[in-house]
């Protein structure tokens, strides 16, 4: 980073965990805005969008900053807090480029807002974003061209973030799969499609949790590694 190769980098890592039960019982238990399961090798139970596309317009909502939401004050700390304000500007700024790949009249319309996540018998605050921009009348013909320009999505990767990309290569010692990619439909009218985060993997017998999050020059390896950890939970509640 002090050489300027990247700004913000998106650092993931595997965790084996135990589990008592399989993957589909877990996907019919969880909450979330977006799952998938897929033949009993993964689930996502993602709490972030990719891209909506409806009535010409793409939309995007870029996620970067977690907090316990129990820790006192958490909803001021993480909104004054100068290095996640730095992440999230520079996340924001990274789709809104991205964007304008594809779409024209591209804006920021809401900077920063907090939503609350259910992650178990706890709740994170997750700081987010809402980028629109307007695409052509034809854009149903056209859908492979507008999706592959996006990704990765930013949130998952860094900027600048093809350089980001190489340096993920080398330093991460596992391979993603699809973690870290995006799953949707299309129903002819409209898209919708999430971030594949909140990551279980079924491999050789054993459960492999799948998380991260944005590194940039600031970070403080401790505060990283506890952000991690609290990614790794399961959406299911019990009363």
């Amino acid at each position: 980073m002090i050489e300027g190769n990247t700004y913000l980098l998106n650092l993931t890592f595997p965790t084996q965990i135990e589990i008592k039960s399989t993957l589909l019982n877990i996907f019919l238990s969880s909450q979330a805005p977006f799952k998938l399961y897929y033949k009993n090798q993964f689930i996502t139970f993602s709490p972030e969008r990719f891209i909506k596309i409806e009535n010409n317009l793409i939309k995007t909502y870029p996620m970067k900053g977690t907090i316990d939401a129990h820790i006192p004050n958490a909803h001021e700390k993480i909104l004054t807090d100068e290095k996640e304000k730095a992440e999230h500007t520079m996340v924001v700024d990274l789709l809104r480029n991205d964007l304008s790949m594809v779409a024209k009249q591209v804006s920021v319309n809401k900077f920063r807002y907090i939503e609350t996540i259910k992650a178990g018998q706890k709740s994170l605050l997750q700081v987010s974003s809402k980028i629109t921009g307007v695409l052509e009348n034809n854009w149903h013909e056209r859908i492979g061209d507008i999706l592959l320009p996006l990704l990765p999505a930013g949130s998952i990767s860094g900027t600048p973030k093809i350089k980001t990309l190489e340096i993920i290569n080398k330093v991460e010692n596992y391979q993603r799969g699809f973690f870290s990619g995006a799953f949707g439909y299309f129903d002819g009218n409209k898209l919708d499609s999430a971030v594949m985060i909140r990551f279980i993997e079924r491999k050789d017998g054993e459960f492999i949790y799948k998380s991260g999050g944005g590194i940039t020059i600031d970070s403080n390896p401790k505060l990283e590694y506890e952000e991690m950890l609290e990614k790794v939970y399961l959406p299911v509640y019990y009363t």
